[in-house]
This record gives C-alpha cells, structure tokens and sequence, in this order.
C-alpha cells in the first residue's frame, strides 16, 4: 500500500471510478488501465446495492428536484450506479496486476465484511456517510486505515467521526475536505481549510474534488493536501450519473502531473542555497577597483565601485572602505579581497 509513503513524500492520487464503468466491466478495466498509465496510486469503487442504500419507495421525499441526477428517485439512481459486487474481486485483481492500490467505500456492515473477504489494506468513508457513526466504529474497528471525506460537516460532526475511530483504537485516519456539490464551484470550496483541518485535527487531510480541471487540486497541494481524489472517466459521452463532473483519462494524467510538480515547487521551508543557486552566486556584486590604485591611496567612490562580477568583498563594506588606504597597488577591474584594506 503506497498511501503513508506517498502522503510522506508528497501527495497520494486516488482515481475514482464510481459509476464511470456504465454498468460493463470492460469499461471498469479500461479505466483501471489507464488511471495507471496516467499516474494514479490508486483506483477507487463503492461498494453498495440500491437496497443497502435506501428503499424502492416513490413517495416525494424519495424523489431527487434539480441538478445531475433530476427525474431520479434514490432507489434507480443507486441501481444505475452501483458497482455489481460479483464485479469487485476481478477488479482488485486489475489494480495489483498494474500496480495501483485498490481502494472501496462500503456504505453498510455487509459491505465491510464484504470488502474483508477481498482483503482489502484500508478503507474509504463517503461525506453523506460522515455522520453514520455506527458504520464508521465497525469499519474502524477492521484496524486498517480509514480515508473519510467531510463534505457537509461540521467541525462537531468531523470529531465525532475521529472520535467514533479512534474507540475503536484507530488512530489511522486521513480527512478529506470535500465540497459535495456536482460539479464544485470554486467560490464554495474553500481548500484553505485544508491547512486548519491538520492542526486542528492532528491527521493528515486531503482534498475530494468534484470540480472541474486541476487547479483546484494544485491550490490543495500548496497549502498542505496530501491527498488527492478526483472522479475519472474514459469519455464524458458514455452515459452514466458521474460522467459530467468526472475528468477524462487525458484530463486525468495532466491533473497528476501538476499536483506532482506543485508538490515538487512547494518544497520545504528552507534558506539553504541549492546547488543551482551556488552557481549563480559569481553573477553577484562585489566591490572592485574601477581605476588604478596606488598603494597608500585612498579608496573613494571614483576609484571603487559595486559591480557585478562576484570576485571581490561583498558591497555592505563600501561604506566602512571609503578613506581608508589602501595596503597595495590595484590595476583596473582588479578586485579588492578581505584583508588587504587597513
């Protein structure tokens, strides 16, 4: 499992697959395919039937008003969605094959001990399922790391799921700042949160985004994501309930590759020079003869000035240098080094 050495390192990349597949497995094992090509460490499903997520009920509270999913009632949007169970060993089978982790988020207690019969190395929280404290204390209590995203939550909520973890003596968690809105506006993401998230927390966070493009991704790195899950498709033209905020393949590969390099540009807190700056020193200034001197002869701002080369004193002693005399002769352009001013 790559997760704790890339969050160490850098930053972990989870593609998710949600509903991406379109209900074929050719599809789920193409986007596994490529999700690896493209750089991801791991490749994530869910886990759930529409009846472990709800009930068939057509009564108005169960009927989804508005946005991507409009005309749906709960009960066919997680049919048209779910990932076919009998699906899931082959597929965790496909990311060992390409080198990814495998990752799910379970939505029930069948669903974990599901997903335990797989052997999967840790596990994934969604935001809606923040607050079923219940199903986080017995995901939690498998001892394996917990991923939980916080879209929605309160700062309350958040430390009651931490807490519901760590009774059950997990203290491996990571939390993702999500904005569970499809597709995220950037004025509603607030990844600056992200940064109060670990020190108010004390665990590592990350950024679920449902936005489109990278720079929401690469603003996460930059103050502190050490994870990234974004939804990834083959082409948004393959009809399913995720394809309009989910990022194509190529899309996807680019996005990796500007959280590594933001990553790589945010570096450390640090005033050493690095070797690239130690050869540029000698285009410093320095002070330097710019007339013949005589020994004896006083330095003065006719025969003295700072100038680039780097090869003589440095210029915060052109002050101290002025009027005093000179222990020895100097030619044009020669510079003037430590020791030989009196």
């Amino acid at each position: 499992m790559k997760l704790y050495e890339k969050m160490n390192s850098g930053v972990y990349v989870i593609a998710e697959m949600s509903a991406n597949h379109a209900g074929k497995i050719e599809n789920a094992f193409k986007i596994i395919e490529e999700a690896a090509k493209a750089g991801a460490d791991c490749v994530k499903i869910q886990t759930y039937t529409a009846d472990t997520l709800t009930i068939d009920c057509r009564e108005e509270p169960y009927q989804i008003k508005g946005g991507l999913w409009d005309g749906y009632n709960y009960y066919q949007l997680y049919q048209a969605a779910y990932t076919p169970w009998e699906w899931q060993q082959a597929l965790r089978d496909k990311c060992r094959e390409v080198g990814v982790d495998f990752l799910s988020t379970p939505f029930d207690r069948t669903a974990v001990d599901f997903l335990e019969d797989l052997d999967v190395e840790f596990y994934k929280i969604a935001s809606f399922e923040l607050v079923d404290i219940p199903l986080i204390e017995y995901t939690a209590s498998k001892g394996k790391p917990m991923i939980m995203s916080c879209g929605m939550a309160s700062e309350e909520e958040i430390r009651e799921a931490l807490e519901a973890c760590r009774r059950q003596g997990n203290e491996q968690v990571v939390l993702l700042k999500c904005c569970s809105q499809y597709p995220a506006q950037y004025e509603d993401m607030n990844v600056a949160t992200i940064a109060d998230m670990k020190e108010r927390f004390g665990v590592p966070v990350g950024l679920s985004d449902h936005s489109m493009g990278s720079l929401a991704d690469v603003v996460a790195v930059s103050v502190g994501a050490q994870v990234i899950e974004k939804h990834v498709c083959l082409d948004r033209t393959i009809d399913n309930p995720d394809a309009a905020f989910s990022m194509e393949i190529g899309e996807f590969a680019q996005m990796v590759q500007d959280v590594r390099n933001a990553c790589v540009i945010k570096g450390k807190a640090t005033y050493e020079l690095t070797e690239h700056e130690k050869s540029s020193l000698k285009y410093r200034r320095s002070l330097v003869a710019v007339k013949p001197i005589a020994e004896g002869e006083a330095f003065t701002e006719e025969n003295v000035r700072s100038i680039r080369p780097a090869i003589g004193i440095k210029p915060k002693y052109y002050r101290t240098l002025l009027g005093r005399k000179a222990k020895k002769a100097y030619r044009f352009g020669e510079p003037i080094l430590p020791g030989e001013v009196e």
